[in-house]
């Protein structure tokens, strides 16, 4: 056998099966192709394993609840309102709720600690309120402050829609229409 009997190499090799008269060329994938081919494949096991086998990421249905709650917490947020309806529908706002923890934790948490039972400051999960426990109450109490108490006035330095977003944080440890007394004063509880 002689090497005039093989194909030269830059020459392209066609298969022998024809259908309707088209013949294919014999050639590799490109490498590009082919890892991208691999890599949606690795993507398909992971994406796969995250949302199916470990439940991990959130469903349909939380993903809806989840976008509604969006929609929901920017058109509250566009124009917040410091009645009593609107501050309840807002403390029941999981992304409303989210943004005033994280507004209460710089701001607040100093004097009512993170969990909001109280240390300079009164207990905000009790029933027990010193100047009103209505929504539009605590609202005016933020906003206003309680210069006499040494609470500063936070209206002016968070803005309106901070100010709801903290008071629908604190509403939400509580529910609507629950009792409400008000008593005289607070008397804080010194750290041990």
């Amino acid at each position: 056998m002689t090497p005039t009997n093989f194909p030269p190499e830059d020459t392209d090799r066609l298969r022998h099966h024809r259908f309707d008269g088209i013949q294919e060329f014999d050639k590799r994938l490109p490498n590009w192709w082919l890892m991208t081919l691999y890599g949606s494949i690795l993507f398909w096991v992971g994406y796969w394993g995250y949302y199916q086998w470990l439940k991990a990421g959130p469903d349909g249905p939380q993903e809806i609840t989840l976008a509604m709650s969006r929609i929901e917490a920017a058109r509250l947020a566009s124009a917040p309102t410091t009645d009593d309806p609107s501050l309840w529908k807002m403390s029941r706002n999981p992304v409303i709720v989210e943004s005033g923890r994280a507004t209460f934790n710089t701001t607040c948490a100093s004097c009512h600690t993170d969990k909001l039972t109280g240390a300079i400051g009164p207990n905000l999960v009790d029933r027990l309120w010193i100047h009103g426990g209505k929504p539009a109450e605590i609202y005016v109490t933020v906003d206003k402050g309680v210069l006499a108490k040494g609470m500063p006035p936070w209206g002016p330095i968070l803005g309106p829609k901070k100010v709801s977003e903290a008071v629908a944080y604190i509403l939400s440890y509580h529910t609507e229409g629950e009792p409400i007394e008000v008593q005289a004063a607070w008397i804080p509880v010194l750290p041990k």
